[in-house]
């Protein structure tokens, strides 16, 4: 038998007291409380509409994404380019081609463009699901729909504006009247800047409706060249019944000669409706209306999709 300790305990059994468990132990791990400035809304909506604008044209991306934006951005300068280059040297009297038409015969470049970065704009924050992080942000629904919006008017902006710029600097260097070209490029960058908005707000509208970037594109395709092809076939009808008077209004169906009439009515263009057949200021004003509640919608559109997608 094992001889017991006096507490009854066998001394076989007996062992050593469990040492006291370690006080708790506050480790620093490096965290630093932020007290840099906040910058706030405005600078991330404002970096929200550099980054979007630059990746229009692929900047800040793939040598893949800079091809199609950039060979768009040739094919739109390279006409305007050839026009200055007769009319220095023909000694032209004129400019062939009026400062608020070039943007109507290069519809098709511009309609590409925006088929093409409307979608890219905003299909891969849905395909992604990277909008609700924008949210997280101090930044708002608005702000979101704001720095996209204006950063593809920009994009389509700069497309449509720098050809016309080519155009006045090729008529000075032909020695026009200063007067009169200056008047006419002006008149020229208000038609484009107008067409800018109108196209962004509705690119975006399309590509906003799906993740898939090429659904988008397609979409827009068919939207400006369906519409544009339809306003002028019909238009070609209505001159050859002698029906006048309804060509005007079957131009508010297409978004390009939504802007034509614009530039018809108040800039003192020549319309490109068949025949000739403009708007006057009376039915310019409704063009004008149209145009801002296309605008307009577009952007209420926007909102309630992406008060949706943030949630």
């Amino acid at each position: 038998m094992s001889p017991k300790t006096h507490s009854g305990e066998t001394a076989g059994n007996w062992s050593a007291p469990r040492p006291a468990a370690p006080a708790d132990v506050i480790h620093n791990i490096g965290y630093r409380h932020y007290d840099g400035p906040r910058l706030g809304r405005a600078y991330a909506r404002r970096s929200l509409f550099s980054q979007s604008l630059r990746g229009a044209y692929g900047l800040g991306r793939s040598a893949k994404s800079k091809v199609l934006p950039m060979l768009l951005f040739g094919v739109m300068c390279l006409p305007a380019g050839i026009i200055v280059a007769v009319a220095v040297a023909t000694n032209a009297n004129s400019l062939p081609v009026e400062y608020t038409r070039y943007a109507v015969i290069m519809q098709a470049v511009i309609g590409l463009f925006v088929a093409a970065q409307a979608p890219q704009s905003v299909s891969r924050d849905l395909r992604f699901k990277s909008v609700p992080l924008y949210f997280s942000r101090p930044i708002e629904t608005a702000d979101y729909v704001v720095a996209k919006f204006a950063a593809l008017a920009s994009a389509i902006f700069l497309l449509t504006a720098i050809p016309v710029v080519v155009l006045y600097v090729g008529a000075l260097l032909a020695k026009l009247d200063f007067m009169d070209q200056t008047k006419e490029f002006a008149q020229g960058m208000v038609s484009v800047a107008l067409l800018s908005v109108l196209l962004a707000g509705i690119g975006l509208v399309i590509g906003a409706l799906t993740p898939r970037r090429g659904f988008g594109v397609a979409a827009i395709i068919a939207v400006l060249t369906i519409s544009y092809g339809a306003v002028s076939t019909m238009q070609a009808i209505a001159e050859e019944q002698s029906s006048t008077g309804s060509i005007e209004w079957i131009g508010l169906f297409s978004p390009i000669t939504l802007i034509d009439g614009i530039s018809t009515a108040f800039l003192g263009a020549t319309s490109a409706a068949p025949g000739g057949y403009g708007p006057d200021a009376a039915v310019g004003l409704v063009y004008l209306l149209v145009t801002a509640v296309l605008v307009a919608g577009s952007y209420g559109l926007l909102i309630r999709r992406y008060r949706k997608v943030g949630l």
